[in-house]
């Protein structure tokens, strides 16, 4: 027994045995409120009792953790019911209707490995090549209005319209870069980017090579005109090279959009301007002049003052697994100094690959002239940048969530003889790429 009870127990018996002795004899008035008394005092040790019992062991009620001793004091096992014990009190209290705090990091990405043939009927011997593109990318969401992002991609950090890499070099290991690296302000119709970021404009492969992401500030505004109408406006200011001895590269680009969305069908047609000012080109390589032309000091013989109209339409006239998209490019470049200054692109696709079983088939013909675009940044779906026309058809079939297989082919040639080069103008050259694409 504890001293505390031990102690009020022998203080109640010795101020009791005196009233039972008066009360032997017959009933006492005294003895009555001895009785009394005694039960007041037996309630109060039945009290004592549990009151220490609580302080020395306290007991565990639902939804509630046990105080936990000095660190210094835990055991492993003391650890882990601890943590259990917070892991119970956790689930509890989102049971109860507590809100999980919410999710603010996601992340995705993709693993793209493809085989790639190269044929030519008179330049050179055919060519096989294995390449592998891996890109993983973040976004954390500060608030419901802020949110950061980031990409790292294999492939060069001076090649900024692909993420390839050819496997060979004796097994060196693979070039990674932080391809992306920006904040996204969204407050209503309004958002704006700043950094290293996605592409913001609406493209083809044309002009804007898919792998490409801008850096500088960009700024979009939509609004609805009408039900299932809408008008937008981007602009983008793009800091290409920097020079401390002369002026600097910069793009400033803008472009204005009307969409429209009924039942069944969705169309969009989009105008803009692109003005590249090249006052050094320092850090430029052969791979970011590419087809353009120059002049005999090495510096671009064009400026780049790029009008680009995209129109697009979709429809579902077989159903939402076999739409319709059919999407036309024309492009001119006001500032060129020669006459191929013009290119355009006509693409039919039918199907879709979204979910598991689905097939999409797809044709394009593209004819671009050796000005028509800035090349440091257009396709490198095929070894001419500019001055070729070229067929595209391809076929992916989703084999099941986050796998798509996908097979392309390119028939090309160079349009203009006078900017061909070496390559026989009359010669059909031919690329074959085989893909799996995991995504998650």
């Amino acid at each position: 027994m504890k001293p505390k009870l031990a102690a009020a127990v022998l203080a109640t018996t010795f101020a009791a045995s005196p009233a039972w002795a008066a009360g032997e004899d017959g009933p006492d008035p005294l003895l009555a409120q001895l009785v009394a008394r005694l039960e007041a005092q037996e309630a109060r040790i039945l009290e004592l009792e549990r009151q220490l019992q609580a302080a020395e062991l306290p007991a565990e009620a639902p939804g509630t953790v046990q105080a936990a001793p000095p660190a210094a004091a835990r055991t492993a096992s003391e650890d882990a019911r601890a943590g259990d014990a917070g892991n119970r009190d956790t689930a509890l209290a989102q049971a109860d209707g507590a809100d999980a705090p919410p999710t603010r990091v996601n992340l995705s990405g993709d693993l793209r490995l493809r085989y790639e043939h190269n044929g030519s009927d008179n330049d050179a011997p055919d060519d096989g090549r294995a390449v592998l593109r891996a890109r993983l990318r973040a976004a954390y969401e500060v608030n419901e209005w802020l949110a950061l992002g980031g990409q790292v991609v294999t492939g060069s950090q001076d090649d900024p319209n692909t993420a390839d890499v050819t496997l060979g070099n004796f097994n060196d290991d693979l070039e990674i870069s932080l391809d992306q690296a920006f904040l996204h302000l969204s407050r209503g119709g309004l958002e704006l980017w700043g950094g290293k970021f996605p592409q913001v404009f609406r493209r083809t492969d044309l002009v804007w090579d898919g792998d490409v992401s801008p850096q500088g500030v960009a700024v979009r505004y939509r609004a609805p005109l009408a039900e299932g109408v809408s008008l937008g406006a981007t602009g983008m200011y793009f800091p290409i090279e920097r020079s401390v001895a002369g002026p600097d590269s910069t793009m400033t680009g803008a472009q204005v959009e009307l969409a429209a969305t009924a039942s069944g069908w969705s169309a969009a047609l989009a105008a803009a301007y692109y003005d590249y000012s090249l006052g050094s080109v320092a850090s430029a390589d052969a791979g970011d002049f590419r087809g353009n032309l120059r002049d005999l000091s090495g510096a671009y013989l064009s400026d780049f003052g790029l009008v680009d109209v995209i129109a697009r339409l979709d429809a579902q006239p077989w159903g939402e697994r076999w739409p319709v998209t059919v999407t036309a490019d024309y492009v001119r470049n006001l500032g060129a100094a020669t006459a191929d200054d013009s290119g355009y692109s006509v693409a039919v696709a039918l199907g879709r690959s979204q979910d598991a079983g689905d097939w999409r088939f797809g044709y394009a013909y593209t004819r671009a002239e050796a000005d028509a675009v800035f090349a440091a940044f257009s396709h490198d779906n095929i070894n001419l940048s500019t001055n070729y026309r070229m067929h595209a058809a391809t076929a992916d079939y989703v084999y099941r969530e986050g796998i798509v297989l996908n097979a392309t082919l390119y028939l090309y040639r160079p349009d203009s003889p006078l900017h061909a080069g070496t390559a026989d103008p009359e010669d059909l050259l031919s690329r074959l790429r085989l893909n799996a694409l995991f995504r998650f």
